[in-house]
């Protein structure tokens, strides 16, 4: 009887192809097909000779090992990304564009859940820079952040994204949060809301922070009471309920800015709750349009901040670091993208104002 499996010597052999033998098979010199293989040199090679290579180290079954060359090379050509919250929604896009940009180069991304505790953060950045990760991207930074703290301290490249920290010692990518919330505002009033509450999130948050700000900004500048704030404990769309359910039972609104669409979806839950119906009894805008928000009922209004392109900026800005001269790293600047505003069904004139002695409640 004849096997059709390979041979013991047939399967050594296989696992025996180096690539000086993927080089004599392509004509090649060894150097030519090393750079061929690898994803951050391929552009270095002719298109013809890269695609002759490659089916050369397909026909001997070659694999490249990427143990051997981060040992001669000194890089793993890993890049950490850690996210506080793996199950919202916002971050799916910014880790697409981070690893479309790190793939281009040749870099995977090592995503960890890291959690909102900061004690927790630093113990998984610890670990990941123990695995030789080239560098991490960040979403999890706060005002005063210890992993950042470390970075700087370790001189580990880093680079922020969607949260900035206050001492701006690194680089980041964020969305304007100011300016979203005044986006937000404007668009309220000019349905003709003038009573408008927000639910503020974590103040030890960027996005916390410069929301708020942003909003307290437009509702003065357009004579309006800028004092009908809710702070929500955490961005989850229970912590959102109570923000919500406590601003509508203290303040007679017609219409909420939330800090982030978790929060406004929250909030849906609050009116649910009190039998109140959206938009009809109270209008609500969120932030950062993330997945699947066009497909509630009502679809939310909200504020678009391109989450993939700003993962990819932030990767690009990591990669631009790491092929620096020594001395010659990227300055601790921040790339700010400008939002846009998304009108959909949760946002409407108010039904009925309800009279000037009642505001606040």
């Amino acid at each position: 009887m004849t096997s059709t499996e390979p041979g013991a010597a047939e399967q050594g052999a296989r696992m025996r192809v180096d690539l000086q033998a993927v080089a004599d098979a392509a004509s090649v010199h060894r150097s030519t097909a090393s750079r061929a293989l690898n994803p951050a040199t391929r552009h270095l090679v002719a298109a013809e000779a890269v695609a002759r290579i490659e089916e050369a180290a397909r026909a001997l079954g070659y694999r490249r090992d990427d143990l051997a060359a981060s040992l001669r090379t000194g890089r793993s050509y890993l890049i950490g990304v850690m996210v506080p919250d793996i199950v919202n929604p916002i971050f799916a896009p910014i880790l697409q564009g981070v690893e479309t940009a790190l793939a281009k180069q040749g870099y995977s991304a090592l995503v960890a859940n890291a959690g909102n505790d900061a004690k927790r953060q630093l113990s998984v950045a610890e670990q990941l820079i123990g695995r030789r990760v080239d560098g991490l991207i960040l979403a999890t930074s706060a005002e005063d952040d210890p992993v950042v703290a470390m970075c700087v301290a370790q001189d580990v490249p880093a680079v922020l994204v969607n949260r900035s920290e206050r001492a701006s010692r690194l680089p980041s990518v964020v969305s304007d949060d100011f300016e979203g919330m005044k986006l937000a505002v404007e668009h309220l009033v000019s349905l003709g809301h003038t009573r408008i509450g927000h639910l503020a999130g974590p103040s030890h948050l960027s996005t916390g922070l410069r929301r708020r700000a942003g909003f307290e900004a437009a509702m003065k500048a357009l004579g309006l009471d800028a004092g009908v704030i809710v702070t929500a404990s955490a961005y989850q769309r229970g912590a959102g309920a109570m923000a919500a359910a406590e601003l509508l039972d203290r303040h007679a609104v017609t219409a909420i800015a939330a800090s982030n669409d978790l929060l406004a979806l929250g909030a849906y839950r609050a009116l649910s709750g009190m039998g109140l119906s959206c938009p009809r009894d109270i209008s609500i805008v969120g932030h950062n349009d993330m997945p699947l928000v066009d497909m509630v009922s009502p679809p939310l209004t909200t504020i678009r901040i391109d989450p993939t392109n700003m993962g990819e900026r932030a990767a690009a800005l990591l990669l631009d670091w790491l092929g620096s001269p020594p001395g010659m790293e990227p300055r601790a600047t921040q790339q700010v993208m400008r939002p846009s505003l998304v009108v959909r069904g949760s946002t409407s004139a108010p039904f009925s104002p309800p009279s000037a002695t009642s505001w606040p409640g």
